[in-house]
């Protein structure tokens, strides 16, 4: 009887370790998958471990790589579902967050995406990302001395960061303060001299401060770097227009057209050419 009984109990450890090895083995074939860019077996292969072994502690992990490959697949809902179950297991994981954050701002879900950068950022103040995040939202929502905060403490920790630098400009541009938009926009400009949509910005910012000579160059220069834009070729020409230069602002629309833009789209402009 006392061998029968350590045979099953061998026996046990043996399924055991062959049940764990089974375990591991799609998980580790679901990453091979996924890195090689065959998602739907990816996402087979994740579904079939997390049945297998429900309780597993490394599930956290396989719902979060779930939710990568279903968002790479576009299937936004049912990878926030992914990353929410991943949450549910491990609730501080800043990645996680980050990534259903991500997702809920793609759907324009603003509120369900602030609530989690702010857990990101309760968990890290630095976080660059979900400060940028966060920022971007209170933009939307008007919050501007919310979205300063954050911008404020993403330029303390890394003083080059371009979008934050933007964002501040910005926000001068936003809340009438044109000249000191101008300015930081001016030090953009000459550290990324090759960013056709920092000119664009500046062209604005000199429309709105009633200098269109002054926008029409720099959208000259957005142009030479981006002859392709064709909205931009667009308002180039209605700068044209306002400065009584005709022919070049027909030039300008006919190049539009060429681009991609409707006539009907610029028929009135058009008229006023002639």
């Amino acid at each position: 009887m006392k061998k029968i009984l350590i045979l099953f109990v061998m026996s046990l450890c043996v399924i055991s370790h062959s049940y764990a090895q089974t375990y591991n083995e799609v998980v580790e074939r679901a990453m091979k998958c996924a890195l090689g860019d065959s998602l739907v077996q990816a996402e087979q292969l994740f579904r079939q471990a997390l049945k297998m072994d429900p309780n597993n502690a490394r599930n956290a992990l396989l719902f979060s790589n779930l939710g990568t490959v279903l968002k790479r697949m576009g299937r936004t809902d049912e990878a926030i579902e992914a990353y929410t179950m991943a949450l549910n297991i491990t609730p501080y994981s800043t990645a996680m967050l980050l990534n259903r954050g991500t997702l809920y701002l793609d759907k324009g879900l603003d509120s369900k995406a602030y609530v989690d950068f702010c857990n990101v950022i309760d968990l890290i103040p630095e976080n660059i990302e979900a400060r940028l995040y966060r920022a971007y939202i209170y933009m939307q929502r008007r919050e501007y001395k919310e979205a300063r905060i954050d911008y404020n403490v993403i330029v303390g920790k890394e003083p080059s960061h371009k979008a934050a630098r933007i964002g501040l400009a910005m926000l001068d541009q936003r809340e009438g303060n044109l000249s000191a938009a101008r300015d930081k926009l001016n030090l953009l400009i000459g550290e990324f001299d090759d960013d056709a949509s920092l000119l664009v910005m500046r062209a604005n910012l000199d429309l709105e401060r009633g200098y269109p000579e002054a926008a029409a160059l720099d959208l000259e220069e957005a142009l030479r770097l981006n002859p392709q834009d064709a909205e931009t070729t667009v308002q180039l020409g209605d700068v044209y227009l306002s400065l009584k230069e005709k022919d070049k602002a027909l030039k300008a629309y006919e190049k539009a057209i060429s681009l991609g833009i409707p006539r009907s789209a610029l028929m009135k402009q058009i008229k006023n050419c002639k």
